[in-house]
């Protein structure tokens, strides 16, 4: 077993000292009381404390460090809370209604968006008379610029809830509303994204449904699914650079006119990289589609020209959907890159006058197992076997695609990287793990060794 920390770290003084120096800071810090000119507000979606903390040490070990001493940029915030979590109908909320409650201060129903509980789930009628407005109207009211950037289609449920009122979080356009909510004159959030609210920069995914049904998809052309979805004909896409006449509006899909795209000639940008959601950042071609921290960048470089300030939406949207998928490896290296993007935004902006918030709307069932080394890769395997005499990974699920029984046992995967882009965490199936009172070494293995199947996640 390699010793992953330093020497100094066994001297008493290390530690002290190090307090002392986080203490002094604080008491050091100078309160802000000016009036915020700028509001950044960074979303990791599903960015619960567990992924918040595996992700800090997968920073590190990306770095060739051990990792659990890392510093994300978003732990040097000078002020921390937690947030409570539950929807007006549900324990649980989902990424709507925990949208429309930090975005328009209201907490609703399950799937709902930009609506009070008044409102009920897919039911058009309830809708009418219950919207309430964001803190994006509000902004922009006041003579800001706004803008939204999402690694997910721009009509997903948290950017959505920027500036659109729906029943249904799935009525991404109007193909996807039922004949009775049409009937019942309800919009889908498509169309609502160019005729609610004058937005300066949209960017993210999401152009299939912008286009009429049968429209080719300009990057994946022979991809019917990536196809326009709309029913009613209409192309808000061209609709909506006609209405920006007489101003310098762009609209891009690939990262060369992105590039291109000069932030201090232009009014408004609508970018939109794909047909639905981004890519995974580590699946993203660097050549033809820009990382989170490109576009919080070109962003904010926009909407800063204004004179009266802005407000910005930055969503980490993908974290949410790995998780969902089980896969620990997509969600923390999103994570990570959505730090990298914070870092990017309190380079641009002055602290003095812009306020920068990092939060999540909800967590997930993910869980940190046994007693991992220091340093041994956060998607590795615990050293220590569960009482079934099987290793298991050092993060793991609480429900998920993972699960697996065969033959009344769960798989072993001492031969299997737990590590790759592939891999789906399991979900705890045994009984019980080990603790300090009562480990059981795995089979023909001395007490306190490793096999080399263990040691090779290290």
């Amino acid at each position: 077993i390699c010793m992953c920390f330093s020497v100094e770290e066994e001297n008493p003084e290390f530690w002290r000292s190090k307090a002392t120096q986080t203490l002094q800071s604080v008491l050091d810090r100078k309160l802000n009381t000016n009036v915020a000119k700028n509001v950044i507000l960074f979303l990791g979606d599903g960015m619960g404390i567990t992924t918040y903390t595996a992700a800090r040490i997968l920073k590190g070990q990306l770095q060739d460090q051990t990792g659990e001493e890392t510093v994300m940029t978003m732990d040097t915030f000078p002020h921390v809370g937690l947030a409570k979590t539950y929807s007006v109908d549900f324990q649980i909320p989902d990424s709507a209604a925990t949208a429309t409650a930090y975005l328009c201060g209201v907490k609703t129903n399950l799937n709902t968006i930009g609506v009070s509980a008044a409102t009920r789930n897919g039911v058009c009628k309830t809708q009418k008379g219950n919207e309430v407005t964001s803190i994006l109207k509000w902004a922009k009211d006041a003579g800001k610029s706004v803008g939204i950037v999402t690694t997910t289609r721009v009509q997903h449920a948290t950017p959505a809830a920027a500036y659109a009122h729906s029943a249904s979080r799935s009525w991404y356009g109007d193909a996807d509303m039922p004949d009775a909510a049409k009937r019942d004159n309800c919009t889908d959030i498509a169309s609502q994204l160019i005729e609610n609210i004058d937005i300066d920069v949209i960017i993210g995914g999401g152009r299939k449904y912008m286009t009429p049904r049968g429209t080719k998809d300009p990057e994946y052309s022979s991809d019917l699914s990536s196809w326009g979805t709309r029913r009613d004909g209409r192309n808000l896409i061209q609709e909506w650079q006609s209405m920006k006449t007489g101003k310098v509006a762009h609209y891009v899909w690939n990262k060369s006119d992105f590039d291109a795209v000069d932030p201090e000639a232009t009014d408004y940008l609508m970018a939109l990289f794909e047909p639905g959601d981004l890519r995974y950042e580590v699946e993203r071609d660097p050549s033809t589609d820009p990382s989170i921290v490109e576009t919080t960048e070109k962003a904010i470089q926009i909407l800063q020209k204004n004179p009266r300030g802005f407000f910005l939406l930055v969503e980490g949207g993908r974290i949410d959907q790995a998780h969902h998928a089980g896969r620990a490896y997509m969600a923390l290296h999103e994570a990570v890159a959505f730090d990298n993007a914070i870092a990017k935004g309190l380079e641009l902006t002055k602290e003095d006058e812009t306020l920068t918030i990092v939060t999540a709307d909800h967590s997930h069932p993910l869980t940190f197992n046994g007693f991992p080394f220091r340093g041994q890769s956060i998607l590795g395997k615990s050293p220590l076997w569960g009482t079934d005499f099987l290793p298991y990974t050092t993060l793991m699920y609480g429900n998920g695609p993972g699960h697996k029984i065969i033959n009344g046992k769960r798989p072993d995967i001492r031969n299997v990287a737990t590590n790759l882009i592939s891999s789906v965490q399991q979900p705890p199936q045994f009984a019980a793990g080990p603790n300090r009172d009562h480990v059981r070494p795995p089979p023909q293995v001395k007490e306190g060794a490793l096999t080399p199947a263990q040691l090779q996640d290290r």
